[in-house]
């Protein structure tokens, strides 16, 4: 929309990996160029880190890209595989038949083509994405194809793409032979402040853009504080002030448009975004508690008054006499209106003090309570079908860098199986929090079963470990964008 406003051939902030606007400061380029190093010698397992939107995707891309004509390069997209599975699903990305094989007959295939590869002076390089959530059983399956190898060459080279949870994995005693192979361990950092003008006029040049600096100073300073760094955030902002700016009839960014981006952004209510927001909770509960101190006070003076026993209630005003209830009603006028007292000198019950809602109502009761919900009134229709549509459209709405937590993994033709899930768990979350998704393993059509949507990671994860704890689920984390990611690659639409 803004394109032609600003002299541009594309947009500049795009948060899909493009190699054309991969940005090499803030370290990305010494690591991109350590990781090509490590690759093609062949140097034990590799590791690469990051939050989330620090562009540990755009390394993958920009790896793959790089990489020899000699090196295959083959993907792991869907990290919730079970120990048996990601052996067929290494198998498929090397397109080795399967079918009907055990997993150690699938092991001798793979080991052979492998070998094979490396007689024709072919290099197969496996990157894992999203390795933080796989389950450790899988992890250590991996490690165990680390083994393959010549006297003096690794036939798989492994690089494991993942979230800080991925060291805290690493860190257990049952994954020590694991982290000890990782020869070589990256960890892409937040980008600098001082770094985000120069990022975001070589955005805006590789998208054709000709003139002076976009951004005022004001935008830059405002915008950095709220992205902390995380690039993806720097892109989200960055593209919707943009269309801010072309709204102003303006070609320069300030701070008022990075204002309204961030209003319109879904992590707008992080730590350095929300001081006021703090202050107004603070007041609020001064508020409740002068207004709580005074309810005592009140109610200690009906409870002494001399011509009243009791604390006047709902409870206990049936009791009482009409002189009692009329001595109530006078005591109670002195903390109301005339109107009030005048339409309530019949029966007037004690105040109360509601209790204070939490920011998030909805977001509070799905991620600190696992409730029982009744199944849809139709109990004759699939649930199956009944979330196939709601679960497209939570895909598109659901922004790429929430999270949501992975239930089960089912054969698509295995329909019984999938309705029998879909009861057993919308009888314990209900069945509004739970979401389908379409992908493939080994060629074979699955359907994932997920739980909810959280906006922080910290939740997600509490949420995840209050499952193991109560419910005895274990449950992998995602983010939406790696689900979208897998969709895509696996070329898994069609099965909506």
């Amino acid at each position: 929309m803004y394109h032609t406003h600003f002299g541009l051939n594309q947009s500049p902030f795009s948060i899909t990996p493009n190699p054309a606007f991969f940005y090499s400061g803030s370290k990305r380029g010494d690591i991109l160029d350590a990781l090509i190093y490590a690759v093609t010698h062949g140097e034990g397992i590799i590791k690469v880190t990051g939050e989330v939107g620090s562009g540990k995707t755009m390394l993958c891309r920009m790896l793959e890209g790089l990489m020899p004509a000699h090196v295959e390069v083959i993907y792991l997209v869907n990290p919730t595989l079970s120990r048996e599975e990601v052996v067929f699903a290494i198998a498929g990305e090397l397109a080795i038949p399967t079918e009907g094989k055990r997993p150690d007959e699938v092991i001798r295939l793979l080991h052979q083509d492998l070998i094979s590869k490396h007689i024709n002076g072919k290099q197969v390089v496996l990157l894992v994405e999203e390795a933080q959530a796989m389950p450790l059983d899988t992890l250590e399956e991996i490690r165990l194809f680390s083994n393959l190898e010549t006297a003096h060459h690794k036939l798989l080279q492994i690089v494991l793409f993942g979230q800080p949870e991925l060291d805290q994995n690493l860190n257990l005693p049952s994954m020590r032979q694991l982290k000890e192979r990782i020869t070589h361990s990256f960890m892409v950092p937040p980008m600098p402040a001082s770094l985000i003008p120069e990022f975001l006029m070589f955005r805006m040049r590789a998208a054709g853009y000709h003139g002076p600096n976009v951004f005022s100073r004001g935008a830059i300073k405002r915008l950095a504080k709220v992205s902390e760094g995380i690039v993806r955030r720097i892109n989200i902002l960055a593209d919707k002030a943009l269309l801010a700016a072309f709204a102003d009839n303006t070609h320069e960014v300030q701070t008022k448009h990075i204002n309204a981006a961030i209003s319109d952004s879904e992590f707008s209510s992080n730590k350095s975004d929300n001081h006021f927001k703090q202050i107004g909770l603070i007041l609020l509960g001064l508020i409740l508690s002068c207004a709580l101190a005074y309810w005592a006070h009140w109610t200690w003076k009906v409870s002494h008054s001399n011509t009243i026993t009791e604390p006047a209630s709902v409870a206990t005003s049936t009791k009482q006499t009409g002189a009692d209830t009329h001595a109530s009603t006078q005591v109670a006028a002195q903390a109301t209106s005339p109107t009030t007292a005048a339409s309530n000198t019949t029966n007037q019950a004690a105040p109360s003090i509601a209790p204070q809602q939490p920011a998030n109502i909805t977001e509070s009761m799905t991620q600190n309570s696992i409730t029982e919900a009744p199944l849809p009134g139709n109990e004759n229709s699939s649930l199956f079908t009944q979330r196939i549509q709601q679960s497209k459209k939570w895909l598109h709405e659901t922004p790429e860098h929430f999270y949501t937590l992975q239930l089960s993994l089912v054969d698509s033709k295995d329909v019984d199986k999938l309705e029998q899930l879909l009861k057993l768990y919308a009888s314990q979350f209900g069945i509004d929090n739970l979401y389908l998704y379409p992908t493939r393993l080994a060629n074979q059509k699955r359907f994932g079963i997920v739980y909810n949507s959280f906006s922080k990671r910290e939740n997600a994860w509490l949420k995840r470990k209050e499952l193991e704890d109560s419910a005895k689920y274990h449950a992998q984390l995602r983010t939406i964008e790696g689900l979208k990611t897998e969709i895509q690659r696996s070329q898994s639409e069609d099965l909506w």
